[in-house]
């Protein structure tokens, strides 16, 4: 995946990062500060708008979702929206229109990030925000189903509502809070995406049994040794009748979530019924 350039560039930028098995070594040409890293086949891909590229892989190059990133099961290209910012000090915000605190992204600034990544990016084109529809499992099953996504991270008081309407971009929320930017986000989202993608999961059961896969929350879960300060495992589990146990697992995964998400509780019996 080729990353960002800019109309104006110059030597001392250094070039964005792609992540994936295949790789070619950047060459810095005049107007070029991009290293070109050729798609995978098949390969899921996740692109990224963003004002700090070297946030990414991050947590997402270790554990499962590394080695699916090493694999080649899924690849990751950044594009640096500083790289499209106007003038010598390339700025990518100005003031609100209207008056008020903080800073709003540039709608020309974004569009060009945007319509050089789009060349080559598939799937849909999301901007992380507070305001946005809130992310849920069945989001990250619906985008593991897409060849990739791409994500816009938003920073300071956000993007401006043209180029939103523009592109048609779809908003999402990690949750009902609000963080500095879109890239930690970013990165808890793609983790539960990737993870659904085939041979991630070395057992493709793990992603059926999770809280949230079948609308409710997940039953407790023990393991070795039998006892534990005082406390044994439940005789159920120990006693190899697996159709009583997975009786036990749905009662205790319905009683978590009537107690602790009510919200989740009431839509799951309006799904059944």
């Amino acid at each position: 995946m080729s990353d960002s350039t800019p109309p104006e560039t110059d030597r001392k930028q250094p070039p964005s990062k792609s992540h994936g098995r295949k790789s070619i070594r950047p060459t810095l040409k005049p107007r070029e500060l991009v290293s070109h890293n050729p798609d995978l086949a098949r390969a899921w891909q996740a692109h990224i708008i963003t004002l700090f590229p070297d946030a990414f892989p991050g947590v997402l190059g270790e554990s499962l979702t590394g080695k699916a990133l090493k694999e080649g099961k899924w690849q990751l290209s950044t594009t640096d929206l500083r790289l499209f910012g106007e003038g010598k000090h390339r700025n990518v915000d100005d003031t609100p229109a209207g008056g008020g605190a903080g800073m709003v992204l540039r709608p020309d600034v974004m569009g060009r990030a945007i319509d050089y990544t789009l060349q080559r990016a598939p799937g849909p084109l999301v901007y992380l925000s507070p305001r946005g529809k809130r992310f849920d499992q069945a989001m990250a099953r619906d985008w593991a189903g897409l060849p990739g996504v791409t994500m816009i991270c938003g920073r300071f008081e956000g993007l401006d509502q043209r180029v939103i309407e523009h592109y048609n971009i779809a908003e999402v929320s990690l949750g009902d809070f609000v963080l500095t930017g879109g890239e930690i986000a970013a990165q808890a989202m793609l983790d539960a995406t990737v993870r659904l993608l085939p041979g991630v999961l070395g057992n493709a059961e793990s992603a059926v049994d999770e809280s949230h896969s079948a609308g409710l929350l997940e039953h407790p879960q023990y393991t070795r040794p039998a006892e534990w300060q005082g406390r044994a495992i439940p005789d159920i589990l120990m006693s190899g009748h697996h159709g009583k146990i997975d009786v036990w697992r749905r009662e205790q995964s319905e009683s978590l979530t009537q107690e602790r998400r009510p919200d989740l509780w009431q839509k799951h019996l309006e799904d059944k019924g």
